[in-house]
């Protein structure tokens, strides 16, 4: 997307695109190389012993310096800067979500301090998690809004980590769309958690929010219709497949780990509304279960991930609801019956 801006836009447009994409290469490394060893090094000093949530939201001041002035700390107010307050609650929903719903204490499963830091560099298009911590961008006011502004966002960056620590699956080509995927599927349930939605009443976008009005589209993704979350002269068209049918090989953007994802995302889309009821009791488990399977290699394909799915459909509840992960995955293109 960041690419069609610096290709498409106005000379401001191209300039945030590019200082953006030229951010994100240095920064971004941790997700291709095991984003928590660093964290792991140092989780003496940033784990607590208790499941209790341990935010801070700190500062950057528009420059690019990590972590900033700290601003918020666990338990305390609110304060005018509505940046620091989405952060804190998106930091907070999250942790929520995973402990209420999965027993899981942060990102480790050991208490992780969960840090942001928002106003980072000027006009800066992006949010994401470098291994320790959260990062936010303001924007540039005319195609993105605040990057704090979406809850899936913040719970998509997040659930990098988990997938980082559970399953470390590689940053490139099919695994890569996994690991992308699989923080859609958590965004989107923690967001589903918070408003307290059943499967039909989930919008199941991801980004709902983050696009000014000066932009022809709803959201970045979507996992009920990839391939219809925007359509935007700047932007262009949504390059998400929903089946394998439209599976793109590519050597950009990792082997098109953000393109191809429309193809998982979707599959579990049809998993969950099949299923029914709150997406995150029976379909989400058996993602996030999947996700912890010893069987699950760093380098997983779509199809190994699936018979996974559908193992773990049978082993958490029973015959129903494996052959309704087995439908969905028909569904995209991808046979999960072993």
């Amino acid at each position: 997307m960041l690419r069609r801006i610096a290709a498409n836009g106005t000379r401001a447009q191209r300039e945030a695109a590019l200082d953006t994409l030229a951010t994100d290469q240095t920064l971004r490394l941790a997700r291709a190389t095991h984003e928590l060893l660093e964290a792991r090094a140092h989780r003496n000093l940033l784990s607590v012993p208790v499941s209790a949530r341990q935010r801070t939201v700190y500062d950057a001041q528009n420059r690019e310096v990590l972590p900033g002035r700290t601003v918020r700390t666990e338990g305390s107010a609110a304060t005018e800067d509505i940046d620091a307050n989405e952060a804190y609650d998106g930091l907070g929903a999250t942790f929520d979500f995973f402990a209420d719903v999965y027993d899981r204490n942060s990102i480790d499963d050991e208490g992780l301090r969960l840090d942001a830091t928002v106003h980072y560099g000027s006009r800066y298009d992006n949010a994401f998690w470098n291994g320790q911590q959260m990062v936010f961008g303001d924007g540039d006011g005319d195609l993105f809004n605040r990057f704090t502004i979406s809850l899936d966002v913040i719970a998509h960056e997040l659930a990098h980590g988990i997938t980082g620590d559970e399953a470390g699956l590689v940053y490139l080509g099919q695994a890569g769309a996994l690991n992308e995927s699989v923080s859609d599927v958590f965004g989107s349930l923690v967001k589903q958690y918070a408003r307290g939605q059943r499967a039909d009443e989930a919008d199941w976008l991801i980004g709902e929010g983050l696009f000014t009005h000066n932009v022809k589209g709803v959201a970045l993704r979507s996992m009920k219709a990839p391939g219809t979350a925007f359509d935007d002269p700047v932007l262009g068209r949504d390059p998400q497949p929903a089946t394998m049918a439209g599976f793109v090989r590519t050597s950009a953007d990792n082997g098109g780990v953000h393109t191809n994802s429309g193809i998982p995302n979707h599959a579990f889309y049809l998993a969950a509304t099949a299923l029914g009821g709150h997406a995150w009791e029976k379909a989400g488990r058996i993602w996030y279960e999947t996700l912890r399977d010893k069987r699950l290699k760093r380098t997983a394909t779509f199809r190994q991930f699936a018979r996974y799915t559908a193992s773990n459909a049978s082993q958490l509840f029973g015959k129903v609801e494996r052959q309704a992960v087995i439908a969905a995955w028909e569904a995209v293109g991808i046979k999960a019956a072993s």
